[in-house]
């Protein structure tokens, strides 16, 4: 970046004598700033673009020669036997293409790509912003507009600013509303509707309003049995004199609503609108558009005729519960979008056809519902290659099989395999071959298109609109050489609807999880921290003669090391047991690393019922201004502790109550996350995201799971920290996984553009993880009050990003701005430096 600015630091390198580069644009109406985007967007020419005040671009395009060709047969003929000497060495054709090189001719052209050329002031495209901006104006019902621009030049230095000038006048207002409507039944709907019109007399006349108007009119009708109606029949005039000025500036609006027009080959016919009702609803089911459908059966089930070849392989009511079209009904626009959005639900059916036929009253409609079947089933298989910290190369295969309709219902059921086969270096592990860690395990989903819930009616709760979905799964994984080698078991009963395309509910009414540690004596061989965190408190007792046998001498070291297993249980155990002078700060030390190596390595039940909402406003890929909320709510344990007053539960050491000789986890948890964009331009971006999480034991449990507990750091949290080492609270990378039953995270994240699909961003992460009302009780680890809030830790940084269209790659690098873990005096930029930057890697934006 410095060697460009210096050699290319001329913005007027490519400025002619006579010509002014542009430097800014400014927009008056009636002497007042105007920063609005969309007003901007409307002048031709714009200022190069500028990263963080530099013109990058324009300088890289300086950079480039302006005529390399010219330059390379320049330099060629520049001594008389220069060009032969390099026919001779390399050939006449070499020599050709060494003009065409990346090096002579490539690299100016690579720049030109990348870079921007100046922008020259042109006076022809200014006036043609003048006019774009006078109509826009107009649009607003400033119809006696005037508009000028001005230079503010610096001819000296080839520089100017663009002043635009817009002399507004007095708006013109609705005087009063008339109507021109062609069909008697649109005129009736017209009439009964007119309290929700957009166009209200004394309001200024307002280009979008009469848009609003129209979409809504056309809505209407639609929805009112109208389903041929045309937007291009609705139309207004201004009705008066739009060029008188005065006090008293307004007009009559005439709305113009035509006939239906319809174009043949011969002439343009028109006919009157009417409402229209269904007569017959027709729903073909093997439907095959290249071969013939004549030799198809038919069943009626409530008021539908459903075609089938040979036999009906669906079940009539699954068919028709995705149709919301009723016969003797009226036409609803709304009902034909329903009924396409909840066949496509079903996935059982490629993309369907809907038919309107109209008879000879011209207000009956026979309904054609074209339905072509997916195949029953469908293979699908995954092969990764994968590189983590715990493996440098893994071997990834994951089969599927899909069968739909699996009972005549619509329903699908997946069935999806996985096994990992890896390669690590980890020396605590004693296979010698060279893939020689291991997972695998499988899952089953059953999909049902409504939900399912026996002896409970809910579709007047939750009708088939709402796109329900029953989803019940199973799974199973087993680890091998991986931590603990953990099992485990899962299984879901859960309920999803979305009322409209922003909200959706999600009931998980069963979530059961069973997590058995088949080897739990390695847990200080893979909780390095941990262990040396014991080996340290061990050091001040390996004098003890009664402590001897659990040290030994590693080869290459003078230090006795605790044994791994045999010496840190049997040690723990002696200093617990007091069988051995200890002092209280030991006693507490090792009292609290053997809570957490109970927790980590015992076998977990995790047995919930959650609920999750979601909401947003984003209406598309592109939307920049949007937000989303999501809050989830989530309880263990209560059905088991209800059961418990039934069946009588055994009980463990310290009275927990086991189920399958396993305690099960007990706990209320709640979540709140919201997130919201600001788009400043069609390029830059503010987001932001606050989030608050506490899961709170009771009951069977004094701690949360470590499977449900949070963690703070990593790429997409705290950006300064890598994950898991970030608190709990004022504590520093006291565990190898730091975690916590309480978490708050502020982010915010301002997004731009740098060249081309290359983006950049600067951010600041904040917040922290605590532990609160369960069995921590480290002052600096826990959450005691509002004071606690000032451990909160504070990350600043900036990344670079690269839009590959269907995901983005980012690169951040965070520094850690306050860090809660240090003395007070040394919380406030102690690592912000490159040697402590922290670097993460993600996939898509964070947030």
């Amino acid at each position: 970046m410095l060697a460009i600015a210096i050699t290319s630091c001329n913005a007027l390198k490519r400025v002619g004598d006579n010509e002014l580069l542009l430097t800014k644009n400014m927009v008056f109406a009636d002497s007042v700033k105007v920063s609005n985007e969309d007003v901007h967007s409307l002048i031709f020419q714009k200022p190069n673009s500028t990263l963080l005040g530099y013109p990058l671009r324009l300088n890289l395009y300086n950079l480039a020669k302006k005529d390399p060709d010219s330059s390379y047969r320049a330099w060629l003929h520049k001594k008389d036997k220069r060009e032969q000497r390099l026919i001779n060495l390399l050939s006449k054709k070499q020599v050709a293409r060494l003009g065409e090189s990346f090096i002579v001719k490539g690299s100016s052209v690579w720049l030109k790509n990348i870079g921007e050329p100046p922008v020259v002031i042109d006076t022809l495209k200014a006036r043609r912003s003048l006019q774009r901006l006078s109509a826009y104006y107009k649009s607003k019902g400033y119809f006696n507009n005037n508009t000028t621009y001005v230079l503010d030049s610096n001819r000296r230095k080839q520089r100017a600013a663009i002043n635009y000038r817009v002399a507004l006048g007095k708006p013109y207002k609705i005087d009063s509303l008339q109507k021109s409507i062609s069909s008697p039944q649109l005129d009736s709907i017209h009439q009964l509707n007119l309290t929700d019109s957009f166009l209200k007399s004394g309001n200024q006349i307002i280009l979008q309003d009469l848009n609003d108007e129209r979409e809504r009119l056309t809505e209407l009708f639609r929805n009112t049995g109208v389903y041929n109606f045309q937007e291009s029949s609705i139309s207004f005039d201004l009705i008066g004199d739009t060029t008188k000025i005065g006090t008293n500036q307004k007009l009559d609006i005439l709305l113009n609503i035509e006939d239906l027009k319809k174009r043949t080959d011969n002439a343009l016919t028109t006919s009157e609108y009417n409402v229209h009702s269904f007569k017959k609803i027709n729903i073909y089911t093997d439907y095959n558009f290249n071969n013939g459908n004549d030799s198809l059966k038919s069943v009626d089930y409530k008021n539908f005729t459903i075609y089938y070849k040979n036999k009906l392989r669906f079940k009539p009511k699954a068919i028709t519960d995705a149709i919301f079209l009723k016969k003797d009904s009226i036409y609803r626009e709304l009902d034909r979008i329903r009924t396409y959005r909840q066949i496509n639900n079903l996935n059982t059916f490629k993309y369907p056809n809907i038919e309107f036929v109209e008879d000879s009253t011209k207000s009956k409609l026979t309904t054609n519902i074209y339905l072509t079947p997916r195949p029953k089933y469908s293979l699908g298989t995954d092969f990764d290659i994968t590189h983590s910290n715990i493996q440098f190369l893994g071997l990834a295969f994951s089969p599927s099989l899909q069968a739909r309709n699996l009972f005549k219902g619509a329903e699908n059921l997946s069935i999806s395999g996985r096994i990992n086969l890896g390669a690590s270096k980890d020396p605590s592990i004693a296979d010698n071959r060279f893939f020689n860690i291991l997972e695998f395990g499988g899952d089953i989903n059953l999909n049902l298109p409504r939900i399912w819930m026996p002896l409970f009616s809910t579709s007047k709760l939750i009708p088939n609109y709402m796109l329900p979905q029953t989803k019940i799964s199973m799974g199973t994984s087993f680890q091998q050489n991986i931590g603990l080698d953990k099992e485990t078991f899962n299984a879901i009963l859960g309920y999803n609807w979305s009322p409209t395309d922003f909200k959706k509910n999600t009931i998980e009414l069963l979530n059961v999880q069973f997590v058995r540690n088949v080897n739990p004596n390695r847990f200080f061989t893979v909780y390095q921290n941990t262990y040396n965190k014991l080996d340290r408190i061990a050091n001040n007792y390996q004098n003890n003669t009664a402590l001897s046998e659990f040290y030994e001498i590693p080869g290459g070291s003078t230090e006795p090391k605790l044994i791994i297993p045999e010496g840190t249980t049997g040690f723990t155990n002696a200093i617990l047991a007091r069988e051995v002078p200890v002092t209280t700060f030991d006693y507490n030390e090792i009292s609290s690393i053997e809570e957490r190596r109970k927790r980590l390595s015992e076998n977990n039940l995790i047995f919930t019922s959650n609920y999750t909402y979601n909401k947003n406003n984003k209406i598309g890929l592109t939307d920049n201004d949007f937000y989303q909320f999501r809050f989830k709510l989530e309880s263990a344990g209560n059905l088991l502790s209800g059961a418990s007053n039934i069946i009588n539960f055994n009980k463990s050491d310290n009275n927990r109550k086991l189920v399958f000789g396993v305690p099960y986890s007990q706990y209320i948890k709640t979540e709140f996350d919201y997130i919201q964009h600001w788009s400043f331009s069609r390029t830059t971006v503010l987001a932001f995201r606050s989030f608050f999480g506490i899961a709170i034991p009771y009951g069977n449990s004094d701690n949360i799971p470590f499977a449900r507990s949070y963690f703070a750091g990593g790429s997409n949290d705290n950006r300064a920290w890598l994950p898991y080492s970030l608190g709990p609270g004022r504590t520093q990378d006291v565990n190898d996984f730091n975690e916590a039953n309480l978490k708050i995270a502020l982010n915010v994240e301002y997004r731009f553009p740098i060249l081309g699909n290359i983006k950049g961003a600067l951010f600041a992460d904040a917040g922290n993880i605590w532990n609160a009302l369960d069995n921590v009780n480290d002052e600096k680890a826990t959450f005691n009050n509002f004071g606690s809030l000032a451990d909160i830790a504070l990350g600043t940084g900036l990344g670079i990003r690269y839009d590959f269209s269907y995901f983005v790659f980012r690169l951040d690098m965070g520094f850690k701005t306050y860090n809660p873990a240090e003395e007070t005096s040394k919380r406030w930029f102690r690592d912000y430096n490159l040697a402590n930057g922290v670097f993460n890697i993600g996939i898509n934006y964070p947030f």
